[in-house]
């Protein structure tokens, strides 16, 4: 164990320093957490604030008193991993927690509702009853859109709408809707489920009265100034069409000048912005209320927020390295049969590639109180779009200051004029080429790389 590693990191999700183990009740609170949520390290023997290294004494009698508190403290029993480590003149504790496949784990004295706790960044917080439920569901497999909804039917469903929207990809029967998990057998009749409802139900509203998106439009940095809003209420698949026609109208856009042209620039990358709502879509937790999508825009920032902590068993640092686990199966199943959702566990990635190509820096996951937030933050000043091989070339040739051409580059880089000229529009239109004539026809025309005199 890299115990100089495990120092230099902070607190967090996953990680706990603990001065000694003098107080049961913050330990206990700490390794259910940890069952609950993703697991964990606690390491006993270290100031929480400064990381300071104070030891263990005993740490016989600490490994033994943990081992007592796992066993007697936490209801389902959970069997931690506690190893003493040798440390310069001392010795820590290192327990380790994995999570647990018997959720929720509680802590026995305060009993099953008020003594869950989740983990939520570097701190421990009671389960809501809407938490508390979903903990229940992890341990039996079930999604909260895979719940049928007895005492509706199917009429409760607006059947064309959802023909329309896979109109072309499937004729959507009865027998569509059961594989599809929109339809649920209770009995001999088929009902709804809840993911159907939230996608198709004719009065979803009334079932799910947060299933919506909040969008708002702040003038600078803060929430000083509210300088545009909306409310979308229409069904998921259009409600990701509306809110990202109000991002397209909200959003500024940058400038940036070569010779006597002027481009625009986004300042937020389009296809990051999509996948971030496309996921918050998707990964919502609807079974909290109060709790709609909130997407808040910023001159330099945009936020997006669903209800809902990472799925129970994933950090930040897996979702980046493209591990994927879906709250909302059935919601998650109809997307990507409807392409909304490419391959899964790829958003991620495409968002923060988005971010790359733009030259804007890498988007921002947080966990916040019981909402999962993502932060696109705004490419700053000038930008170069990526280019492709023939067009880096090109560039690059160009890079000494000298006006050449189409022949000319050509000629130099062993191309087709053809090829050449295809790829020169482009960069002229990108801002990075400047094309000095008297126009498109004008024979002498030749090209110069942008900002160079």
């Amino acid at each position: 164990m890299d115990v100089e590693e495990l120092l230099s990191d902070h607190e967090g999700k996953t990680l706990e320093f603990k001065r000694d183990a003098s107080s049961s009740g913050p330990i206990v609170r700490t390794l259910s957490a940890f069952s609950n949520t993703a697991g964990g390290t606690l390491v006993i023997g270290v100031h929480d604030r400064t990381r300071a290294v104070a030891g263990i004494d005993d740490p016989l009698g600490v490994e033994q008193r943990i081992m007592n508190l796992a066993a007697d403290a936490i209801r389902p029993q959970i069997l931690p991993e506690v190893e003493i480590v040798p440390y310069r003149r001392t010795a820590l504790v290192v327990v380790t927690v994995f999570p647990g496949a018997r959720r929720p784990y509680y802590v026995q004295g305060l009993g099953r509702e008020a003594g869950t706790f989740v983990r939520v960044g570097a701190s421990n917080r009671r389960a809501s009853p809407e938490i508390l439920a979903e903990l229940a569901r992890t341990a039996r497999n079930v999604g909260f859109d895979e719940e049928p909804m007895i005492g509706l039917t199917g009429g409760a469903l607006d059947l064309d709408l959802a023909r329309r929207r896979f109109a072309g990809r499937r004729d959507l029967d009865e027998r569509d809707l059961l594989t599809l998990n929109l339809l649920a057998r209770d009995g001999r009749s088929c009902v709804p489920t809840t993911g159907a409802i939230i996608l198709f139900g004719r009065e979803r509203l009334r079932h799910f009265p947060d299933a919506r998106i909040r969008l708002a439009r702040f003038a600078g940095t803060s929430r000083a100034n509210l300088a545009d809003r909306l409310e979308v209420e229409s069904d998921p698949i259009q409600a990701i069409e509306d809110a990202i026609a109000f991002l397209g109208r909200s959003i500024p856009v940058g400038m940036a000048l070569a010779g006597a042209r002027r481009r625009d620039l986004p300042q937020f990358a389009p296809t990051a912005l999509r996948e971030a709502v496309v996921n918050a879509v998707v990964h919502a937790d609807y079974s909290q209320s109060g709790s709609p999508i909130r997407i808040a825009v910023f001159d330099d920032r945009v936020e997006i927020e669903n209800p809902g902590l990472l799925p129970f068993g994933l950090t930040i640092e897996e979702i980046q390295r493209g591990v994927s686990k879906l709250r909302n199966r059935i919601i998650g199943r109809v997307f990507h049969e409807l392409g909304l959702i490419e391959q899964w566990g790829s958003g991620i990635r495409r968002m923060t590639e988005a971010c790359e190509a733009l030259g804007a820096p890498p988007p921002t996951f947080e966990e916040i109180a019981t909402c999962f937030r993502v932060t696109l933050h705004a490419a700053a000043g000038k930008q170069r779009l990526a280019l492709s091989g023939t067009a880096e070339r090109i560039h690059q040739l160009m890079a000494d200051g000298r006006s050449r051409s189409t022949a000319a580059i050509a000629g130099k880089l062993g191309m087709s004029p053809r090829t050449v000229r295809t790829h020169i529009l482009r960069l002229v239109e990108q801002g990075l080429i400047v094309e000095i004539g008297k126009g498109p026809t004008d024979p002498r025309r030749v090209y110069r790389r942008a900002g160079l005199r």
